[in-house]
């Protein structure tokens, strides 16, 4: 009896909280929890907030490392990118400090003086042409949103993936960017890697490994690949290949930003054509240079110190903080640091 009063008493407190719906309406309500995730936003570690980026955006990026930006660059910029490049492998133009990388399997051939020996030029911060993607509005409002204000460009590359000769040379091992990078940390670096055509599977498309990002730097070295592998393009040693991979199809004028820890490479261009993509890796001027002595770094450091004495002819020691150094330009905001 006493059960069955309590229960009539609890009854008739529902139905004055809750006077059309009864009980069942109090489910409806939210909970303390979903009050509290409406006050208190997700905490975001891998981007910051300057009212750019939506939330959807900022946590696609920390799950996966990787952001795609649709029609960022213009059809007319990247026209303009293009004949800088074809005038440079003709060599219509001298850049000071570039470097142009050939395949290695047609490095000999007598395409000597065309664009179809070149596989990629890098280090072109002082082709005022190509630089101008560096500096471009629309590229550094969404870096800033990993740098933060004061914005360092660091790498400068533009890629030609030529045709595959039938050696498989087109590709590009996974790696993970921070490998060639002496400056921490890795969480305010970013690449913006925008693509000149579209780009697809069949020319070589980017594959990313989703997530990778949140995890270490890893051993990298020269792949074993029976038709040779292009001058420094340098592969994880040991990853796990049953993760799932993403095929980042692109158009023309397409921007991807990247964490330099996440794991990515290219497989061959199958087509009869050359595919584009000029690129820049970004890094907050409050980074640090560190030693990279006794990591895994040490057998970059040993390789681009090499090929930079070489080039200049250089006798005294040099490190791979050096080689960096000479490249770096302000972009945006105070060079405080790097």
């Amino acid at each position: 009896m006493q059960e069955a009063a309590s229960a009539a008493r609890l009854g008739t407190i529902l139905r004055h909280l809750c006077p059309r719906t009864g009980a069942a309406a109090l489910t409806a309500f939210p909970t303390s929890a979903q009050i509290a995730s409406v006050k208190h936003p997700v905490e975001f570690h891998y981007t910051l907030d300057n009212n750019l980026l939506t939330p959807e955006q900022r946590h696609f990026y920390d799950e996966n490392g990787y952001l795609l930006i649709k029609n960022l660059v213009s059809g007319e910029d990247i026209e303009r990118f293009r004949n800088q490049f074809a005038k440079i492998c003709k060599k219509e133009v001298q850049v000071p400090g570039l470097i142009i990388m050939r395949d290695v399997a047609i490095a000999k051939s007598e395409f000597v003086l065309d664009q179809k020996a070149v596989t990629k030029v890098q280090d072109f911060q002082e082709d005022e042409e190509l630089f101008r993607y560096c500096t471009m509005p629309q590229i550094l409002k969404y870096v800033e949103c990993f740098t933060g204000p004061n914005i360092m460009a660091m790498h400068t590359m533009l890629i030609n993936k030529p045709p595959d000769s039938g050696k498989k040379s087109s590709r590009h091992p996974m790696h993970q960017d921070l490998h060639y990078f002496p400056f921490r940390p890795a969480d305010h670096i970013v690449c913006a890697w925008t693509a000149m055509e579209r780009i697809d599977r069949s020319n070589g498309c980017l594959v990313v490994l989703p997530g990778t990002h949140k995890g270490s730097l890893k051993q990298h070295d020269y792949p074993d690949w029976e038709g040779g592998v292009n001058k420094m393009y340098h592969g994880v040693r040991d990853y796990n290949k049953n993760l799932p991979r993403v095929h980042l199809v692109m158009e023309k004028g397409d921007t991807v930003f990247f964490h330099p820890l996440l794991i990515h490479g290219s497989g061959m261009n199958r087509t009869q054509g050359f595919r584009k993509a000029i690129s820049c890796h970004y890094a907050s001027a409050g980074c640090h240079y560190i030693d990279v002595k006794g990591t895994s770094q040490e057998n970059i450091e040993k390789e681009v110190v090499g090929i930079a004495q070489r080039k200049y002819g250089v006798s005294t020691p040099i490190t791979l903080k050096d080689t960096w150094m000479v490249r770096g330009r302000l972009v945006k905001g105070e060079r405080t640091n790097l």
